[in-house]
């Protein structure tokens, strides 16, 4: 049975609101902390002026704080819950003859419409904006490489078999890796040598590697200056997978997944951070759930630090499964499809059962 129009509205706006002000207390305090790092990196760099930090934290903190939305949703709901029943409205709902089921329909609609909004049109802002922190960011540190905090991994075939190239960082706006390794196969499979250099550069048909040094099982070690490696990749093809995947808008997501797979990169990251943004809105209905489950209580009968902190504890473990099956599906140990939507399934479940277990018995 749906919950009247207006108690729906007015629980709505309640959720609404509660919301918003968590994830805009979190965004302040996100901007803030990166402003104040961001101003102690800049004293050896003449171009870091305080607007230009500013502008540079304020495009850098959208995918910061994308992070903590799932968090946003559960504090915020707990708190809707808590001040509803802390002002006796859920009590005089409950005499109403209104089920929990249906005084949450209004929370479990905003947090899809949320989730919906979050991935179609916050994603793709926050995408753009970090791809411009990075350009900005660059220019004002006069920083031309890309730190990775993991490698990049790059796999090729050509006319002299296939290679695989591990690069510890990138060139912004280049198809340049640095501190190369290359591991080299014949057309059979076989491995045959490795190749280790301080950069390396695709060009049309060829990779151009610098200071290399060419280890192999059946001959010396051998150093070039310069030591080319055919290649059938494109430039935009490479440096497209030089950016992270929270880099690329939702919107882009697809097409940029169908262009490496023709050119043979491993798009297991981008594939799961696709399949996380799809399946974000369930997650998020997982946390009103979760909330739902230990903000029920009603105060006359005490006991509310301890259900704030069994909601806190419940959101915490829900992140650390889902970090955990994120770390899963990036290493191709399970796919990309489970890992993403594995935890917003079983929270939903546990939450619900837990519910059931409130009110049903």
């Amino acid at each position: 049975m749906l919950i009247g129009r207006t108690l729906g509205l007015y629980f709505s706006r309640q959720f609404i609101k509660t919301i918003f002000l968590v994830f805009a207390t979190v965004f302040t305090l996100v901007y803030t902390l990166d402003f104040v790092e961001l101003m102690r990196r800049a004293g050896d760099a003449p171009a870091a002026t305080p607007a230009v930090i500013a502008q540079l934290a304020l495009f850098r903190t959208p995918a910061i704080a994308e992070q903590v939305m799932p968090f946003a949703v559960l504090f915020g709901s707990m708190a809707a819950l808590l001040q509803l029943s802390r002002k006796l409205e859920l009590v005089v709902a409950r005499a109403a003859g209104i089920s929990a089921w249906q005084f949450l329909q209004p929370g479990l609609l905003i947090a899809l419409l949320i989730g919906i909004v979050s991935v179609t049109v916050y994603n793709p802002v926050s995408a753009v904006l970090k791809q411009r922190a990075s350009a900005l960011e660059t220019q004002t540190f006069s920083r031309a490489v890309q730190t990775r905090e993991k490698p990049i991994w790059i796999r090729q075939r050509s006319q002299d078999g296939q290679a695989i190239f591990r690069g510890d960082g990138s060139a912004t706006d280049t198809a340049t890796l640095y501190g190369v390794t290359v591991y080299a196969f014949d057309q059979a499979g076989t491995f045959t040598h490795r190749v280790e250099a301080k950069e390396a550069t695709l060009h049309e048909g060829f990779w151009e590697l610098k200071e290399a040094r060419i280890l192999s099982a059946t001959e010396e070690p051998q150093s070039h200056d310069r030591y080319l490696i055919a290649s059938s990749l494109q430039p935009s093809q490479v440096r497209q997978s030089f950016i992270d995947p929270d880099a690329v808008p939702f919107w882009d997501l697809k097409e940029t997944i169908d262009r490496m797979e023709q050119a043979d990169i491993n798009t297991t990251t981008y594939e799961l951070h696709y399949d996380l943004l799809l399946a974000r809105p369930l997650l998020f209905i997982a946390m009103v759930f979760v909330a739902a489950s230990v903000s029920l209580r009603f105060f006359r009968f005490g006991g509310v630090a301890m259900m704030v902190l069994g909601g806190v504890a419940a959101g915490f473990m829900l992140y650390v499964a889902t970090e955990l099956m994120a770390e899963l599906g990036a290493s191709g140990i399970i796919s990309s499809l489970v890992a993403a939507w594995f935890p917003a399934v079983v929270g939903s479940l546990l939450g619900t059962l837990a519910l059931l277990h409130q009110e049903d018995g």
